[in-house]
């Protein structure tokens, strides 16, 4: 992973040196944007591999900076919030953020988490995954869900979370499994995450085909069935 590029948005300068200096030491390329506005400018200039994205910010906070990033492209983003609580967490993945951590943070786990996520990233990028089934299309090259061939416009999570059950059909999964496997969490998670993207799944894919649903396996988690 040496030589990957890494921005670091955060207003705090301190927190900006202090991670250019941890990430710069693991062999990661380094680009820092103090605001949301900058952070959206440099994006384009800069195309990183990877954003460490702080979430109150002057400007443009964490989430508006998100929302713009995933309208045009898959780069890996981690938010960084002072807030644990669940609502936040849960927007940022709804709204397509890979991962997130909590202030005040570790910094060693902060390297961590990004080399997870960029591991998981380079997977994606190195092999074409799409599964098909009556109805249903998912292409994971061009993060495409499709439904009687039409194509459904499916945030970055709900997409990898269908995908993942439905190339994996008839296994169930508890929403820990999900969560480690979809989100990759090691440390933090909360299986509510799981139960909402599946509801918003659910209200894409209703009556779409009597050949397959998507289960819940009442105690356990939820599985993509193949009928018969």
């Amino acid at each position: 992973m040496i030589g990957l590029k890494i921005m670091v948005v955060d207003d705090d300068s301190n927190i900006c040196e202090l991670l250019r200096l941890y990430l710069e030491k693991e062999g990661f390329e380094t680009v820092i944007a103090p605001d949301g506005v900058k952070a959206l400018e440099l994006f384009e200039r800069e195309k990183p591999d990877l954003i460490l994205l702080d979430v109150m910010m002057p400007r443009l906070d964490g989430w508006q900076v998100c929302r713009e990033i995933r309208k045009k492209s898959q780069c890996p983003i981690i938010m960084i919030t002072a807030k644990g609580e669940v609502f936040d967490k849960v927007l940022g993945l709804e709204l397509g953020a890979d991962d997130y951590v909590v202030k005040p943070f570790e910094t060693k786990e902060v390297i961590a988490r990004v080399k997870a996520v960029l591991r998981r990233s380079v997977t994606v990028t190195k092999k074409e995954r799409q599964v098909e089934y009556d109805g249903l299309y998912i292409n994971m090259e061009n993060y495409e869900l499709r439904v009687h061939g039409k194509l459904v416009d499916t945030p970055p999570k709900e997409l990898e979370l269908i995908y993942h059950l439905a190339s994996n059909p008839n296994r169930v999964f508890t929403r820990d499994q999900l969560l480690d496997e979809v989100w990759g969490f090691e440390y933090y998670g909360d299986s509510r995450t799981i139960d909402v993207h599946v509801k918003r799944l659910r209200e894409k894919l209703d009556g779409v085909s009597d050949q397959w649903r998507l289960k819940t396996v009442w105690s356990v988690g939820y599985k993509f069935e193949v009928i018969g």
